[in-house]
C-alpha cells in the first residue's frame, strides 16, 4: 500500500503563488509515477501535473498551468510538490495527490486532498 498526504492549501489573492506538498509513504517502490489532480468540469479528476519517480525530467502539465505551476520531487524524502504561481480564479480547487503502480494506465493510490481557494 501506499499512502499519501497533501499539505499546503491556503487561500490566496488571485495573481500569488502557492506550494503544495505530498508526503508519500508505505511501499513507495510500487509507484512510478506522482501527480497532482482537481476535479474536471462535470465529474471525475482532471490530471493537473505528474512526474516520473525514476525519470524527473519527464513531466506532463494540462495546458491551463502550464508555464505558472511547477512539479518536483524530493525523492529521498518522498515528497511530491506542486509549485503554483500567478494563481487564477479558475484554480481554486481540491488538489489531490496520486500515484500509479508502475506499469498500469490509472492511478490507484489517492491522498485526501488540500483545498487552494483563490480570491479575486
Amino acid at each position: 500500500q501506499v499512502q499519501l498526504l497533501e499539505s499546503g492549501g491556503n487561500s490566496v489573492q488571485a495573481g500569488g503563488s502557492l506550494k503544495l506538498s505530498c508526503t508519500i509513504s508505505g511501499s513507495t517502490w510500487r509507484a512510478c509515477d506522482w501527480g497532482w489532480f482537481r476535479p474536471a468540469p462535470g465529474e471525475g479528476r482532471e490530471l493537473v501535473s505528474s512526474i516520473t519517480r525514476d525519470d524527473a525530467a519527464t513531466k506532463k502539465y494540462h495546458e491551463s498551468v502550464k508555464g505558472r505551476f511547477t512539479v518536483s520531487q524530493d525523492l529521498p524524502s518522498n515528497i511530491l510538490f506542486l509549485e503554483m504561481t500567478s494563481l487564477k480564479s479558475e484554480d481554486a480547487a481540491v488538489y489531490t495527490c496520486g500515484a500509479r503502480r508502475c506499469g498500469r494506465v490509472e492511478y490507484e493510490w489517492w491522498g485526501q486532498g488540500t483545498q487552494v481557494t483563490v480570491s479575486t
